[in-house]
């Protein structure tokens, strides 16, 4: 028998194939089903390797190691026994449970080359939180862009491939590109999560911004809170509706569906998207809450205590230097772990400098940063974070010439109406 993709599987039971493509399919989309369906896959037939190998996968990326190395276990003891393509399959799952992140992609990369529509093993390449993404390599985008259109002629039409070859050329710039296969992918499977937060890129990128905000709050109300993406989507929405004006609107967003204990979503999520909406919210002119870096603080100290995951280590150190918790922040000051990690030591004195408003300093700082900041990961939206940090100091200094400028040269698109005044208010200081 064969999955929605023509793969040979090996199980006996139709009911467990049914139930497998199907949990395949909701884990592609984001959606929560996806564990009940993949759990009646094994129910069906406790034999099948790929189906616990996808289990596995599907709690990892939600952030249940526990259940993840269950599944794995069950994973690894059946799937020696079946085909060549599901050992391979099998065993790249096992590398990226153990964290094995550069062997598992260069076995993904030999994978593929035999087996191009193994979509479960194509999607730890894709997005902004991939092997290629936090590679901490420079031309990371343009890296994943080439990793999917050399397999762009074994796809036709589907609404997975084609959401992230669409995000991928929305990354590097290729916006009118971009623009059908998205439309595409969304119309074959508006259900995809996926598809509807590229679609959201692909507005931010566009400057669409009103179409974006009115598309994404419409299209949330029939996502459940509990799904992978729900925490993520909704602080598009919030950035959304600060950029537009509608600032009670953002922070209830934030409130409802962002911030620590109220988000339901991966950590990675909640701690980046929350201290990323904070710092976002005090640029464009809101008071700071102190209460608020506090609690993001306390929630990075308890999440991710370890550093070693570049992009998040960012966001960490921007929490801390908010907060003003200096024994934390020199914790992450000389760490050597993560791809980027020399980027990541050079941001608590930006932010220090920050938090005292001291923005000549901010500035003097935050510029080394600035040629390679896609080595932190995250999607183009995501570091705007320190483009904008460069452009508030910038305003503050009273350089409003100099920060159109360089809104205009890094964003042509968004800067096609000059500085938005809801994001930087008009007023510098002396």
């Amino acid at each position: 028998m064969q999955d929605r993709y023509g793969n040979e599987v090996s199980t006996g039971s139709r009911a467990a194939l049914d139930a497998y493509i199907e949990g395949v399919d909701h884990f592609l989309a984001a959606q929560v089903a996806a564990e009940d369906a993949l759990k009646r896959a094994v129910d069906h037939d406790p034999s099948f390797a790929l189906a616990h190998a996808a289990l596995s996968r599907y709690y990892q990326v939600t952030a249940q190691p526990t259940e993840a190395l269950k599944s794995m276990i069950s994973a690894r003891e059946l799937g020696a026994g079946f085909t060549a393509r599901e050992r391979s399959h099998v065993a790249i799952v096992g590398q990226l449970l153990d964290g094995n992140s550069a062997a598992a992609y260069a076995d993904i990369k030999r994978h593929t080359s035999d087996h191009p529509r193994d979509v479960m093993m194509l999607q730890p390449c894709a997005g902004v939180f991939s092997l290629i993404a936090f590679s901490g390599r420079v031309g990371r985008d343009a890296e994943t862009f080439a990793f999917f259109d050399n397999l762009k002629h074994h796809f036709h039409n589907d609404w997975w491939f084609d959401s992230v070859m669409a995000f991928a050329l929305s990354e590097i710039g290729r916006l009118e590109e971009a623009r059908p296969i998205i439309e595409r992918s969304f119309k074959n499977n508006p259900s995809n999560a996926n598809a509807a937060h590229y679609k959201a890129h692909f507005l931010y990128e566009s400057g669409a911004h009103e179409e974006g905000r009115a598309f994404i709050h419409d299209w949330l109300e029939s996502y459940h809170r509990s799904c992978l993406m729900h925490c993520h989507i909704s602080w598009h929405d919030a950035l959304w509706s600060l950029e537009l004006g509608k600032r009670e609107t953002a922070w209830e967003i934030f409130d409802e569906a962002v911030r620590p204990g109220n988000a339901w979503g991966p950590p990675i999520n909640v701690l980046t998207d929350t201290v990323s909406f904070l710092l976002r919210a005090e640029i464009a002119g809101e008071k700071r809450r102190k209460d608020l870096w506090q609690e993001v603080s306390d929630y990075a100290r308890i999440h991710f205590a370890a550093p070693g995951i570049s992009f998040v280590d960012a966001h960490s150190t921007i929490a801390h230097a908010m907060a003003g918790e200096e024994e934390l922040l020199n914790e992450l000051r000389e760490t050597s772990s993560g791809t980027a990690s020399d980027m990541v030591n050079a941001l608590p004195e930006v932010y220090r400098a920050f938090a005292a408003q001291k923005w000549q300093a901010v500035m003097d700082r935050i510029i080394p940063v600035m040629g390679h900041h896609e080595r932190l990961g995250g999607s183009r939206a995501q570091r705007d974070l320190l483009e904008f940090t460069l452009l508030h100091a910038l305003l503050k200094l009273g350089k409003r010439e100099e920060a159109e400028r360089l809104f205009l040269l890094r964003r042509p698109t968004l800067a096609k109406d000059g500085l938005p005044p809801s994001l930087f208010p008009e007023t510098v200081d002396a």
